[in-house]
């Protein structure tokens, strides 16, 4: 036991090593985003299995904007669980947020599906997604604060860069289960009992992730710093108020927003999530190539977390930080191509010599995606525009006069679209699978590959790219947690702290699967989706290269 001296009065406080502290911290954050991982590389599945009732391309985005609902609801969850260990403990708040998170987790995987009680069914998984993205809202901060007022001034970089790893392990462990369960299944089944039921193993699994989580945060005790802070009576009773209602500290929260938290969104999310959504659904790379290439990204990814978070105790966080925004801005576009070169080839090779266009009245033509599956996609470019977009090709758009019927032009051949509006729910079906057969046979004989040729992928300079990938989004979020902690003084930290790296994460970073889908859908480009991340990316270059302090070695007891 040590003892804090305040005043006269000695202060029992249980020792915990940095080592437990840490462990347990990682352990626990693992396990919630494993959570949250597992839903993001199963989006596909859900869709069919949830959004039955929707059109394909609907009820993709439909899942997409669902992964993105639960980052929603993320800053909420940061607010609530802030104020509670703000005001009574770091060790509380993170414990409720684990046990949330893994029961709605658990939930997920029982669920019936929409064939089976219909509405009902993408309700509930609504619900459940806002329990998780409340949950994971409260759970970094505690566990990246904790760690850091417990971690030597001189090495808080390298300690916190183990709760990044965190990210890692859990992407890691989400993708490990899902490939083992299709693997088995797939021996024991047939290819098809995955996505038809075994999809729901690895939510189950969390129950036993969540015991071991619970277990080892029970056996934690308080932060040193906030023990101290309680036991000289310094602590915030009103911690939304000094945080958001005094320009000192507001100041601090949107700065950090803006020159951190929005690069982080958008680079973490695009380098390990919106790629995976570009490889399946516009480079028609097999789930089980996809998930190999992201797990050994992801193991690589943990060792440079804490390799540049002990970086940035030796430079400084801003340089380290700024570098991997930076390399990032630079690589969006040159790196998906090369993503496009060495997975599907064929599918490069076929956009450079067989160009794609429509040619439709712009009147006519709508968005090609529908979250709430309201729309028909029944005009003439709606049918062809769809038919492309479920097919993930690129096209150009080009105008026609006012009442023209629209054409798909596939190099020097052309297929024109039909009208299905007016027409009865099972015609109006009939027409589009007319219309989408004849320009999947144009695609075809233009050299567009329905799916990617095993044979033909380079593997390795794919694996290349997306080491560029992780080398940025680990230089960028390795010392975030150190530099975040360092920003705000210990009464208010948990608060101010967990709003803006929660709505950089939750709504910058949570929604770019689903925003950067839907610009492809509606550009018709299959690279024009990374200008959302590339746009919030340079935003935070240039406010963290002018405005942002360097916070090495600030005091914490502040």
């Amino acid at each position: 036991m040590a003892e804090l001296a305040v005043e006269g009065i000695a202060t029992p406080v249980k020792a915990t090593s940095l080592k437990t502290v840490v462990a347990a911290s990682a352990a626990g954050t693992t396990f919630e985003w494993y959570d949250f991982f597992v839903f993001g590389s199963l989006t596909q599945v859900i869709s069919k299995t949830f959004f039955s009732g929707l059109p394909e391309t609907a009820g993709y985005v439909a899942a997409l904007a669902l992964f993105g609902a639960g980052f929603l609801f993320r800053p909420i969850g940061a607010l609530v669980f802030g104020r509670v260990g703000d005001r009574l403990g770091r060790k509380g708040a993170f414990l409720v947020t684990v046990t949330l998170m893994g029961g709605a987790t658990f939930l997920i995987g029982v669920l019936p599906s929409y064939a089976s009680v219909g509405i009902l069914s993408p309700a509930l998984l609504v619900l459940m997604r806002i329990v998780q993205g409340f949950a994971l809202g409260g759970e970094y901060g505690g566990a990246a604060i904790y760690v850091a007022e417990h971690a030597a001034t001189g090495a808080r970089g390298r300690s916190t860069g183990w709760v990044q790893t965190s990210a890692a392990f859990g992407l890691f462990a989400a993708l490990l289960v899902i490939l083992v369960s299709r693997l088995v299944l797939g021996r024991l089944f047939g290819p098809a009992a995955f996505d038809a039921w075994g999809w729901r193993i690895p939510f189950l699994v969390s129950a036993g992730l969540l015991a071991i989580s619970i277990y080892m945060r029970l056996k934690l005790s308080e932060s040193p710093e906030f023990a101290r802070m309680k036991a000289r009576g310094e602590g915030s009773q009103r911690p939304f108020a000094e945080s958001f209602g005094q320009w000192p500290n507001l100041k601090i929260v949107i700065l950090s927003l803006v020159a951190i938290m929005s690069a982080q969104g958008a680079v973490w999310y695009t380098a390990f999530f919106y790629v995976q959504t570009f490889m399946e659904k516009f480079l028609k790379v097999e789930p089980a190539t996809i998930n190999t290439l992201m797990m050994a990204a992801a193991a690589v990814s943990a060792i440079g977390y804490v390799l540049f978070g002990w970086l940035s105790d030796k430079i400084g966080r801003k340089p380290v930080m700024l570098f991997g925004m930076t390399l990032m801005l630079v690589a969006y576009f040159p790196g998906f191509h090369g993503l496009a070169r060495t997975l599907n080839p064929a599918l490069a090779e076929a956009q450079a010599a067989t160009p794609v266009s429509v040619v439709a009245d712009p009147a006519d033509c709508s968005l090609q995606f529908d979250p709430i599956g309201k729309a028909s996609f029944t005009s003439s470019c709606d049918i062809a525009k769809s038919a492309l977009a479920n097919a993930g090709v690129s096209y150009e758009n080009v105008a026609a006069p006012a009442g023209f019927p629209a054409q798909v032009r596939v190099g020097l051949i052309t297929i024109p679209s039909a009208d299905a509006r007016g027409l009865p729910k099972d015609v109006a079906k009939a027409v589009k699978i007319t219309v989408e057969g004849k320009i999947k046979q144009a695609l075809a004989h233009g050299g567009y590959p329905a799916k990617a040729d095993p044979a033909r992928m380079n593997l390795a300079g794919a694996f290349g790219v997306l080491m560029v990938f992780v080398i940025a989004a680990t230089a960028l979020y390795g010392p975030i947690a150190a530099c975040l902690v360092e920003l705000f003084p210990t009464r208010i930290r948990y608060t101010a702290m967990s709003l803006p790296y929660n709505i950089g994460t939750g709504w910058i970073g949570g929604f770019v699967p689903f925003t950067a889908f839907a610009i492809v859908a509606a550009v018709g480009n299959i690279y024009s989706g990374l200008w959302y991340p590339f746009a919030f990316t340079a935003l935070s270059v240039v406010t963290c290269l002018l405005l942002l302090p360097e916070t090495r070695g600030r005091p914490l007891d502040r």
